[in-house]
């Protein structure tokens, strides 16, 4: 039997299932690989918004992460909410060794508009983990966050993505999906070697988008481990998300969720 690979997500976990945790273990089985899980934060969500925000401390997310990495060969990671500067600074210690490729989605504000991030974590997250970052995936208002520069036009992507690029993350992925460009969206990953790269997708109508970040960096991270190289992983990735958008169902009486169910090329299962 082929050996399935063991992808690690730290984030939050919601409640509706739609995001954080929930949204990137179903990711991660539907391409074929095995789910491990850091949970930074507990909220109280659904698809309407979330109602509360409850973070265990920083000493036991981080015994979280010291037991999984101690038994288990992990082969790619991924980071989601972690709310706070001390649990990020807790992250950062427990991955100082990690060989294996860690995708660092930067999230800050939920799909209902929430606040996910404290202020204070803002400037902990640049100074601990986007160095550790093998690909760092924000999206247009995260990407404006961190960079301190207004995007407007792919002009400001590429000067956005040189400003991320300087705070240590090995690629950046700028997703675009927040610009209107018609028929299409177009996210751009900035090499190490300093190629930045145009990646298309048509534009999938609906309103069931709830996760969508997490699902494309949970795609990624199990792309990574799967041994594909980053471009590739991201395509692939991109792929699944188009695919679980185009699938969608209704959840809820808010923004539902992607359909993680669904099946392509991407998956082994």
């Amino acid at each position: 039997m082929q050996a399935i690979p063991s992808i690690l997500t730290i984030a939050g976990s919601d409640s509706g299932g739609g995001a954080g945790i929930q949204a990137d273990l179903k990711t991660i089985h539907a391409h074929g690989c095995y789910g491990l899980s850091v949970i930074t934060a507990l909220t109280a969500q659904n698809t309407q918004g979330v109602t509360g925000i409850h973070a265990p401390p920083a000493e036991f997310v981080a015994k979280q992460l010291e037991t999984v990495l101690a038994d288990i060969d992990v082969a790619a990671a991924k980071t989601g909410m972690l709310f706070s500067a001390e649990i990020i600074r807790a992250v950062a210690w427990g991955l100082r060794d990690a060989a294996f490729p860690l995708v660092v989605d930067p999230v800050c504000v939920a799909q209902s508009g929430d606040q996910l991030l404290q202020d204070s974590a803002v400037s902990a997250m640049k100074t601990h983990i986007f160095s550790r970052a093998t690909l760092l995936t924000p999206n247009i208002p995260e990407a404006e966050l961190f960079s301190g520069l207004k995007i407007e036009s792919s002009r400001d992507v590429f000067a956005a993505m040189r400003a991320l690029l300087a705070l240590g993350p090995k690629a950046v992925l700028i997703k675009g999906g927040h610009m209107r460009e018609g028929e299409q969206v177009t996210d751009w990953l900035g090499l190490p070697d300093g190629e930045i790269v145009s990646l298309p997708m048509p534009r999938v109508g609906g309103e069931s988008r709830h996760g969508t970040g997490c699902t494309l960096s949970a795609a990624i991270a199990s792309n990574l481990g799967l041994g594909l190289s980053m471009e590739d992983a991201v395509r692939h990735a991109q792929e699944f998300l188009n695919a679980a958008i185009r699938e969608s169902f209704p959840v809820g009486k808010g923004s539902g969720p992607v359909n993680h169910l669904v099946r392509g090329e991407w998956g082994r299962g």
